[in-house]
């Protein structure tokens, strides 16, 4: 097989990912579970031919030369789009390609509430969508771009690492920005941003201490910033965010955060009983009583006030009711619980 044959199989079977990976079988990924395309196994110079095929189609190389590992997207007419992580493992070129359709997704056929899509309507400040790798943070961002996209005007720019989803001018204008051929890096591409007269900067992930910096003071001057980080619980996402500044930096930071940021939203996927993934939400909103815990450093008590707040959810309150409309099952719902114990006794009442 070829890798055209191999990506178009995958889309054909609903691939999240592919692996191609010398002495495994060519496999792909759905629905979280792994299947076999066939029982050959892949010889060093099976995976080296194919990695050298996608850097064909893609012309990748012509901009980036591959140094161990590569992050990068490209197309294929009428299958798709693919993010391409080629890497070397026991001295061999290995591959994992992430199959993104061409066609936007819809929120409502994911799952996503119009809530957490309507907070693109905010004219400024920060909203994070935070969860680990693979939870759906981008298709989240990007159907909030989607929804901007349609409904008012400006610049939205957008620096990913790679791009994925791709947005046609509508109602704003939208320049999407890839680090490594766009530019240099995160950071970079932020600062430069910021003289480009966006309205909207969607950030692929916060990666570090300079990139959120600028991120925020991004959002103090007007802009509204969505972005990504890889942690668990609006809580922890800002413990995170203020961990990585120095401490004697850490007060402020703290003052300035509980001013510009507007929401964090934490996901997961969950397997459904019926074999797909389902997400899950916690939902924060930035209220005056939140604001107050984060700058007094009283973050851990934000959940008591996610239970009780009308908009916002823990995330084991909404696993909760997913279980209670039959969604998931007892052991999923347990499994994937920030306090399984306490999961654990709200199914048996």
């Amino acid at each position: 097989m070829d890798i055209v044959e191999i990506l178009t199989e995958a889309v054909k079977n609903g691939a999240s990912d592919v692996f191609i990976v010398s002495g495994a079988v060519l496999s792909y990924k759905a629905n979280g579970s792994m299947h076999r395309m066939n029982d050959k196994i892949l010889m060093p110079d099976d995976t080296k031919n194919l990695v050298f095929s996608i850097f064909e189609i893609s012309n990748i190389m012509e901009n980036a030369p591959f140094n161990n590992e590569l992050d990068f997207s490209f197309s294929i007419p009428k299958l798709g789009r693919f993010r391409a992580n080629i890497y070397k493992q026991r001295g061999s070129f290995s591959a994992v390609l992430r199959c993104v359709p061409f066609e936007l997704p819809e929120a409502s056929k994911l799952g996503i509430p119009d809530s957490i899509v309507d907070l693109g309507n905010r004219k400024s400040g920060i909203v994070l969508v935070t969860g680990a790798a693979g939870s759906g943070k981008s298709t989240t961002l990007s159907c909030m771009i989607d929804k901007i996209n349609k409904t008012r005007s400006g610049h939205i720019i957008t620096i990913e690492d790679p791009i994925e989803f791709l947005h046609k001018h509508n109602k704003c204008i939208i320049s999407q920005r890839e680090v490594n051929i766009d530019t240099q890096n995160y950071i970079n591409a932020l600062r430069a941003a910021l003289r480009q007269s966006p309205d909207v900067i969607l950030l692929g992930e916060m990666r570090d201490y300079e990139t959120i910096n600028v991120a925020m003071t991004a959002a103090e001057t007007g802009q509204l910033v969505l972005s990504t980080l890889h942690t668990l619980g609006a809580a922890n996402t800002i413990d995170r965010i203020i961990d990585v500044f120095p401490n004697n930096q850490q007060h402020q930071i703290r003052i300035q955060l509980s001013m510009v940021l507007e929401a964090v939203i934490s996901q997961q996927l969950l397997p459904s009983v019926d074999g797909k993934l389902v997400p899950a939400f916690e939902i924060m909103n930035m209220n005056s009583a939140i604001r107050t815990m984060i700058r007094e450093e009283k973050t851990h008590q934000i959940d008591t006030v996610l239970q009780s707040a009308p908009g916002m959810q823990t995330m084991d309150s909404c696993i909760t009711k997913m279980y209670r409309d039959g969604i998931i099952t007892a052991e999923t719902a347990v499994e994937y619980a920030y306090n399984p114990e306490t999961m654990r006794k709200r199914i048996q009442t």
